[in-house]
């Protein structure tokens, strides 16, 4: 299994960039989904693009990226931490078809919201945009071409079973050291959807890319799935709608149930659990 961001430099053009493969966590991610394929694939778009955004931050923090739109795709959203713990989720009707249609097609008139928490700052960061591209990655280009001025690309690959993407930025000197490095390491990453590379090791991946260029490799960085039970959470969202609106579901219903969407999960509470929740945080109170 493998599930890594590496980071790398081409020296000899002063081009950046970024691999990041999942496997493992993908498969955690769609487990039990049952999305069309197509929405499997720009969610599995969408998840690279995050964890190659969230590689460039300055300060540690927490990049949560919403595509919405009012097409038959109506959410894509992906959460990544700090610590590349990555979880997602996609919003769509059963009209959404698998004969590859458009972007467009698929959200309609939509927006890209980026929410960008920085806790040890006390800080968050909010941008919201419409959509410009017919992809995933033009998205994604025009929005650093805007913020950065900076020529930046991705290169997405997703399957059920793996995704793989490669980030390039020019450097303010690339031109200057290489008229033609930009649009040479541009065309070598191109070659990052033949399916040979797809399964290769993190040592394998850049040299086979990019085997005449001097590349330059820092420390991989492990991702992992970001979805864990977590009850407290659930308990404290419903003291928070108080006893008696909990009771009144409880007398409707026989229990509560509370689906976590971006977690895939569901939680049933009987009447004893939710007397517990209510004792305890009269307890805590007192």
């Amino acid at each position: 299994m493998a599930n890594y961001l590496q980071r790398f430099l081409l020296e000899n053009l002063d081009i950046r960039g970024a691999v990041v493969h999942l496997d493992s966590v993908w498969e955690q991610m769609i487990s039990n989904r049952n999305y069309p394929s197509v929405v499997t694939q720009l969610l599995g778009e969408m998840s690279a693009t995050t964890l190659l955004m969230n590689d460039q931050l300055k300060h540690q923090g927490r990049l949560t990226i919403q595509l919405n739109g009012n097409g038959p795709v109506s959410l894509l959203v992906i959460d990544c931490s700090d610590q590349l713990k990555i979880r997602g989720m996609a919003k769509c009707g059963t009209d959404v078809t698998s004969e590859s249609p458009s972007l467009s097609d698929l959200l309609g008139d939509g927006q890209l919201v980026m929410t960008y928490d920085m806790p040890a700052k006390h800080e968050s960061y909010q941008s919201i945009v419409p959509l410009a591209g017919n992809n995933i990655s033009q998205i994604f280009e025009h929005y650093f071409e805007q913020s950065q001025q900076l020529s930046s690309r991705f290169f997405l690959v997703s399957t059920q079973q793996m995704i793989l993407g490669l980030f390039l930025q020019k450097m303010p000197m690339t031109d200057q050291i290489d008229p033609d490095g930009w649009s040479r390491a541009e065309a070598l990453a191109a070659t990052i959807d033949d399916p040979a590379l797809w399964n290769l090791s993190i040592d394998e991946i850049l040299p086979r890319l990019f085997s005449q260029e001097t590349i330059r490799v820092f420390d991989s960085q492990n991702v992992q799935y970001g979805c864990h039970e977590n009850p407290a959470k659930v308990y404290a969202m419903l003291r928070s709608l108080g006893r008696k609106e909990v009771n009144s579901i409880l007398k409707e219903c026989g229990e509560v149930i509370v689906f976590d969407d971006i977690c895939n999960r569901e939680y049933r509470l009987n009447a004893l659990t939710v007397d517990a929740i209510f004792r305890e945080a009269s307890s805590t109170i007192h």
